[in-house]
């Protein structure tokens, strides 16, 4: 059984549901935006949060020190956040090959997050699905990227929504987990 504190459970908890309501957010602004002014704005959002959340998240459990697959993440999503900034003044086919490199790049080292986190917290073979598939996603995203269609927002949109959906179901099962521990007095 995994071992963990109460305050770390929760803390984990909470930050998935956070993390899955900002990409709904995130999702529902891209749909109402379309190809207006917002959605540039949007497309950097989206890296810079991710950088911002996982140095949030590394931390709160002990630090970038003990968490380098984080430290990277926090590294890779900053440096992406510039990278999306230069591909949205060059073109849509830029930006999606950028957002395909990143979901790359944080797919793998989320797939590693989960896999290290899996003894302390359990419950994270969702992030561990979560990271195999922004990875492939990543790659379906550059293959886009040099099509003959124009590609938009709209084409992150499903990565997002996958995304906020792990979240979503990784919260719900720690919540369940720590329901049934409290219940058996573990």
């Amino acid at each position: 059984m995994p071992v963990q504190s109460s305050t770390q459970a929760n803390w984990l908890r909470t930050y998935y549901f956070v993390r899955a309501l900002f990409s709904v957010t995130w999702i529902t602004a891209a749909v109402l935006s379309g190809q207006s002014v917002l959605a540039p704005l949007l497309l950097v959002i989206y890296p810079a949060w991710d950088a911002l959340a996982n140095l949030v998240d590394a931390r709160a459990n002990g630090g970038l020190a003990a968490n380098r697959s984080q430290a990277l993440n926090v590294a890779a999503s900053s440096f992406m956040t510039l990278v999306v900034i230069l591909a949205v003044m060059k073109s849509n086919y830029a930006v999606l090959a950028a957002f395909g490199v990143w979901a790359v790049l944080s797919g793998l080292l989320q797939l590693y997050t989960g896999v290290r986190r899996w003894r302390s917290f359990g419950a994270q073979w969702v992030m561990i699905l979560s990271g195999a598939q922004s990875t492939l996603a990543g790659v379906f995203m550059v293959s886009r990227s040099v099509g003959t269609t124009a590609p938009s927002i709209l084409d992150i949109v499903p990565y997002v929504g996958f995304g906020a959906f792990y979240f979503l179901l990784s919260a719900l099962w720690l919540t369940v987990a720590a329901s049934r521990s409290a219940r058996s007095g573990v």
